[in-house]
Formats: C-alpha cells, structure tokens, sequence
C-alpha cells in the first residue's frame, strides 16, 4: 500500500495477542514454581496453589486487558518480563518462608496487586508522558523530602533508609528514584545543548569536556553530587547513593554524548566513597568484608553473609539444586531481600540465575529502545533513564551479592521481598508502556 504521497506506507501491528500469551506463560511459570516448592518440601501441591494461580491471573489479565484498552500500540515485552520477575520473586519469597521466621509471601503478593493496581493506575490517568514534564521541579523538591524523612528514624541494620511506623516500614528512597529521574530529564533536555556544548573551552581535541560549562548551569551538577554525599554521610547507605548518582550521570552522558562527563562522575563519586567508606564505620565494614569474604571464617567468627551467598551460588553450580532443595536461608535475616539472588543461584543454578538476569537485560534493551523511538527529549531522556534505574540497581544488587563490589542492602526489582520496591517499579513499567505506545503509534495516514 502506498500513501498520498506516494510513499509505502507503514504497517504497524498492536502485537497484543503476542503480549497475552507470553502474560499466560509467565503465569504459568509460576504456578508450576509455587507447585514445585511445595512437592519437594511436602511431598503435594499446596492447599492454595489454586488461590495463588487464580489471583496472579487475574492481575496479569486486568494489567493486560488495561495495555490493550489504553496502549495498544505498546511494546508487547515489558509487561510479561516483570510479571515473570514478580511471580518469580513470589515463588522464591515462599520458598524461604518455609525455611525461615515469618510468613512474608502473602504480604508479597498484596504489595504486588497493589503495584498492579499503580500500573493500571498510570495507564489510566497519564495519557501522555509529557504532562510529567509541568511538575518536574515539584518533584524534585518531594523526591529531596522523601530523602531526608528517614534521618529521623532507627537506623534498621546500620543504614537510615526505613520509615518505619508500628509494623509498616517503607522505603521512600525507591519512590524519589522516579521522582528524580522525571527531574533529571526535564532539566537536561532543556540544558543538554549548554551542557555540551556552551561555556568556556578546556582542552582541544575531540571526545571528552572541550567545553567548561557555565557556572548556572554546571551548579546543580555539584548539587547533585553533593546530595550524594549527603545520602552516604547521613544515611549510612551506599546503595541509594551510587543508584541516584549513577542515574545522573547515565542521564547526563545520554544528554551530551560527552564521555568527559562519565569520567567526571566516576572521579567524584570515587572520592566521595572512600572518604565516607574511611569515616563511616558501617560503611568500612561492608568494605572490608568485599576485599576479603571468607576473613570472617579465618578469625573464627564463623561465615558472614558474603560468605554464605558465595557458598550458596557454588554449591548451585550449572543447574542449582532444585527448588526447595537449599540452604541459602543460613544467610540470615537478609535473605529474601538483597540476598534472595543467591537462593537462586543454588536452587536454580547458573541457568537460572543467567536466566533471571536475561530478563533483566531485555526489560532495560526495551526501554532503551522506546527511548531511541521517542522524538521528544524530554521522553527520550527518561524512557532510557527509567530502564537505566532498573539496570543499575540489578547491578548493584548483584555485583554486592556476587562480591564484585561492597554489600549496599538494597532490593532486586521485581524479586525480593519488600513492598515499596515492587510498586515503585510497576510504576516504572507503566511509564515505559506508555512511552512506549506513543512510540510506536502510527502516524495518521499509516496501515495498523
């Protein structure tokens, strides 16, 4: 078929169908998951497996049923890739609720319907990426207040990231990463030619910072940079330090396509790490467990975390133990949280682990990809700042279970226990379908 103007015209197909069965499967994974745990521990499929397949359907079909009504022309990945994440942090959650204190798998499972709940929320009420854009800076002021709140209560195993009120706790820092990578890309797409461009020249030659730029506009990238310090001198947290930090910069370097600026970023969060990991006893700690995991053991204090996860992740070899079948819960108190990568390691062995972390790199390409698509700045910077958030704290939360780089205790999207991390990343999911659609839309005058 040919347009008006001669051209062919392209064909653009909602792809929904492909969405629903690929929702469908990952539904069924983890049913069969949820199945498998209880025949290996009591030897049948447990009472409720029903329930819990019949609740986790339901919310995949409204969530879909949602995407089809409201985004037809979204990406048809990005929905089953987190309902395959969720349902597998569920299933893994359970598992290690039959072998530790406490019965956190229901709580789960209501922190995600309500995620859901969000997802479809957004849908709903944000028929256009752009609106974000009016309230940038309102966010950022509610992102810095999210931020401080909990200095103002017990540190929870050494780090001042918990609002904790009776028996609900929350973690605030996961909702003010939205709120900053909204701001980060209102402020760069409009500053990003300065940002590269403007001001007074460095150095000649190509690549790097030809240009120094303006002292109004190179501000509050020492703001920034400052609140990152911040975060680690008051907080105690490297985590959420090295995740808003890193989103900065990621963001920054998309803007400007100046390499400079990466180099810039990595130097300055350096030096703040070493002067915080030198004067934060806490912080030295986790340092000095990452330079030496099995020091512990030497000393005769027994095996510390590290330890046990680096055990847990060998003991799994290629193809894990099996499902129920581990003794990753000999982690401690921290294994359904940043920990639970290493149940699967062991239970489900390198493939799985290799699989999870698949999933995660196809989630983040996905929304890298719709921000390629976008023909807004604003849209292109956050679609690939969102995506970067996922891939950051996937690589934080693993490189500090694998000991590649210090413990930072925070959650794996999706999988570990912990309710204000799940609903703070459907909502991401929500905004890249979104953006997403609009990327895809076609054009008046195309084939659908």
């Amino acid at each position: 078929m040919t347009s008006a103007t001669g051209r062919p015209r392209r064909t653009v197909q909602t792809r929904r169908n492909t969405e629903l069965a690929l929702v469908l499967a990952a539904v069924l994974t983890a049913v069969l998951g949820y199945a498998a745990v209880g025949l290996r521990i009591d030897g049948t499929v447990p009472a409720d497996a029903g329930t819990y397949g019949a609740a986790l359907g339901v919310l995949a079909l409204l969530a879909h049923g949602t995407v089809r009504w409201k985004a037809p022309f979204a990406d048809p990945l990005p929905l089953p890739i987190a309902l395959l994440l969720n349902g597998v942090g569920l299933v893994v959650v359970y598992r290690l609720d039959r072998a530790t204190p406490g019965d956190a798998a229901p709580a789960q499972l209501l922190w995600s319907g309500l995620g859901v709940g969000l997802f479809i929320l957004v849908l709903l009420l944000l028929p256009d990426h752009k609106r974000l854009q009016r309230y940038a800076h309102i966010g950022a002021l509610a992102a810095l207040v999210l931020l401080v709140l909990p200095i103002f209560f017990p540190p929870v195993y050494g780090s001042r990231i918990w609002i904790t009120v009776g028996p609900l706790s929350l973690q605030p820092g996961e909702f003010a990463k939205v709120l900053l990578a909204v701001f980060f890309a209102a402020y760069l797409a409009v500053h990003r030619d300065t940002l590269a461009l403007g001001g007074r020249r460095v150095r000649p030659g190509r690549g790097g910072l030809r240009w120094l730029p303006p002292g109004r506009v190179l501000a509050p990238v020492l703001v920034i940079w400052a609140a990152f310090v911040g975060v680690l001198v008051l907080e105690t947290d490297l985590g959420t330090s090295l995740l808003f930090f890193g989103l900065f910069v990621v963001m920054l370097y998309v803007a400007t396509a100046r390499t400079g600026w990466i180099a810039v970023g990595l130097f300055l969060a350096a030096v703040a790490a070493v002067g915080v990991g030198l004067l934060s006893p806490h912080v030295h700690s986790r340092v000095a467990d990452w330079l030496d995991p099995l020091g512990s053991i030497a000393d005769g204090h027994g095996a510390n975390q590290i330890a046990q996860s680096l055990f847990a992740f060998a003991w799994g070899g290629e193809l894990g133990t099996g499902l129920g079948n581990g003794h990753s819960a000999l982690i401690g108190f921290a294994a359904k949280s940043d920990f639970i990568l290493a149940t699967i390691g062991e239970e489900l062995g390198l493939a799985g682990l290799v699989a999870v972390l698949l999933l995660y790199a196809l989630l983040v390409s996905r929304g890298f990809r719709t921000g390629i698509a976008l023909p807004d700045p604003f849209g292109r910077l956050l679609a690939i700042g969102l995506a970067a958030l996922v891939g950051l704290q996937v690589f934080v939360v693993a490189g500090g279970v694998l000991d590649l780089i210090p413990l930072t205790g925070m959650t794996l999207p999706f999988v570990a226990q912990g309710g204000s991390s799940v609903v703070t990343n459907w909502i991401i999911v929500a905004l890249l379908v979104r953006m997403s659609d609009l990327a895809r839309r076609p054009a008046p005058g195309e084939a659908r």
